[in-house]
């Protein structure tokens, strides 16, 4: 069923207590966000992936601050009900707090977005407490950062020898006692989810992680099956739209040849 209740954070942190799943999607513009958000999504993420969804980029270190907060613009523009969060990219945050609070800032002023999403874990703990000291809701990233994606040399898993795996639940801890409102897990063993997500207080939102996430987030583009050449062992795909899409195009490009289209009925 449809949810038509208005998304807060705390009616966010709430469904963590009382046991509902948490539904999260990306969007980078306005068609998207409004038919996510009016189909009854709880949280719409513009995420960083936007620099490979939507530019073409490899990976998501291009993308910058300007282009961040007009999509979020955008997407805000299409969200009436579902809260909305904004991914700070690479450079945004790690500089310094007051770096990030200037950049956080904007997507709160500019972007109209409800809180922003920040990658690491001890590292930038004290970003973040500087963040939510001032109001603006912060978002952790814990596992597979993609920003990080230089150092790790990859997309692999992450978590999956015991010294990182404790690492991760340190970090979750930490990023709690900073302030998080919750905390995305990224590509990490179902078990070591589950461990951190009973560990925290703050609802976990999963993206490869397994069923024992607060909640599950996935790129859209993925999850209708836009992208044909590759597909993560995690994305279920509920569409085949870019086969749809191109079974149209064939067809307009039909009509037109032949000229079929417009009818007489679709012109003046």
């Amino acid at each position: 069923m449809e949810s038509k209740e208005t998304m807060t954070i705390p009616k966010l942190q709430s469904m963590k207590k009382e046991g509902q799943k948490i539904t999260c999607l990306t969007a980078y513009d306005y068609l998207t966000a409004f038919i996510l958000d009016s189909a009854g999504i709880d949280l719409v993420l513009v995420g960083d992936s936007c620099s490979m969804v939507f530019a073409g980029h490899p990976t998501t270190l291009p993308i910058t601050m300007e282009q961040m907060v007009y999509h979020t613009q955008a997407v805000s523009r299409g969200v009436q009900r579902a809260i909305v969060i904004s991914d700070m990219p690479f450079l945004s945050f790690q500089a310094g707090s007051e770096e990030a609070v200037k950049n956080a800032g904007r997507f709160l002023k500019e972007g109209q977005a409800h809180g922003v999403k920040v990658e690491g874990g001890e590292a930038i703990a004290e970003t973040i407490r500087r963040l939510v000291q001032i109001g603006i809701p912060v978002m952790g990233h814990l596992g597979l950062t993609p920003q990080s994606i230089r150092f790790f040399g990859g997309y692999g898993i992450r978590g999956l020898e015991k010294t990182e795996a404790d690492r991760l639940q340190k970090d979750a801890k930490i990023l709690e006692e900073a302030g998080v409102f919750s905390i995305v897990l990224e590509k990490i063993p179902a078990g070591l989810a589950e461990q951190i997500t009973k560990s925290v207080s703050v609802p976990t939102i999963g993206i490869g992680a397994g069923v024992h996430c607060d909640g599950q987030i996935l790129v859209t583009a993925d999850m209708l099956g836009f992208f044909e050449v590759f597909k993560p062992k995690f994305v279920r795909q509920y569409e085949r739209i870019a086969k749809r899409i191109q079974k149209a195009v064939r067809n307009y490009i039909e009509d037109v040849k032949n000229n079929e289209y417009p009818a007489k009925e679709e012109s003046y």
